[in-house]
């Protein structure tokens, strides 16, 4: 998944940078309000999170006018004032949901999980596809009730795919969401982490989970099958 972090203390942005990439986010940061808005407004993210306090623009003044530019990406709001008025505030402009600094990893990580379902359509906690289940919180992926041995660029990957399940989702795409912004190579990094990932989670002799659209990308077909 592809975040934009609008924060412009460089303590904060180093530490939600390592601790989503960690959690296998593809991180983008803007350092200010402007820049900030034109990133959101340019380029695609699954959610972002906006400061506040930022210079220049303000975090309500880039969501409010995200939103009449008709971005409807996802927005968590951060703010480091705990009152009523400014969280009414922020979801009055177009947030979605806001934290209140000083905040741990995992309500952070619960909350983007949130917004990343409410935000493209209906999102379950678990995604299932193939005879699959990927618990996004957990971080796992099990078949037939065994959890398979995956890195988290895997899980990122496959993720990716099932969230988008019945759609054919391009390299370049793939590249975008479960890479690093600053990655140059081409697109041979995804066809080898497909080529791995379809060794870890396809059955013996079964047809492949991930097919191969020619010339288009890779799917993942929405069969209606439920995992157990």
């Amino acid at each position: 998944m592809r975040v934009l972090v609008v924060e412009d203390e460089e303590a904060m942005v180093a530490a939600l940078t390592w601790g989503l990439e960690a959690e296998g986010y593809v991180v983008d940061v803007a350092r200010d309000g402007a820049e900030g808005f034109w990133k959101a407004r340019e380029l695609e993210y699954d959610v972002i999170v906006l400061d506040v306090m930022l210079p220049g623009l303000d975090g309500y003044q880039v969501c409010r006018r995200l939103r009449e530019q008709l971005v409807w990406t996802p927005i968590l709001m951060l703010t480091a004032m705990d009152e009523d008025l400014d969280h009414a505030e922020g979801l009055d402009v177009g947030a979605d949901d806001y934290l209140t600094k000083p905040f741990s990893y995992p309500v952070l990580l619960a909350h983007l999980r949130a917004l990343t379902r409410r935000g493209l359509g209906e999102r379950p906690a678990a995604l299932t596809a193939g005879g699959l289940r990927l618990d996004p919180a957990a971080r796992t992926v099990l078949r037939e009730g065994a959890v398979l041995d995956l890195t988290s660029r895997e899980i990122a990957v496959l993720e990716y795919l099932m969230r988008r399940k019945g759609r054919v989702v391009s390299k370049a795409e793939l590249l975008d969401h479960c890479w690093d912004p600053a990655y140059e190579g081409g697109y041979t990094v995804v066809e080898v982490s497909i080529h791995r990932l379809r060794r870890k989670i396809d059955r013996a002799g079964g047809p492949s989970v991930i097919a191969t659209v020619r010339g288009a990308g890779y799917l993942i077909e929405d069969s209606g099958e439920a995992a157990p």
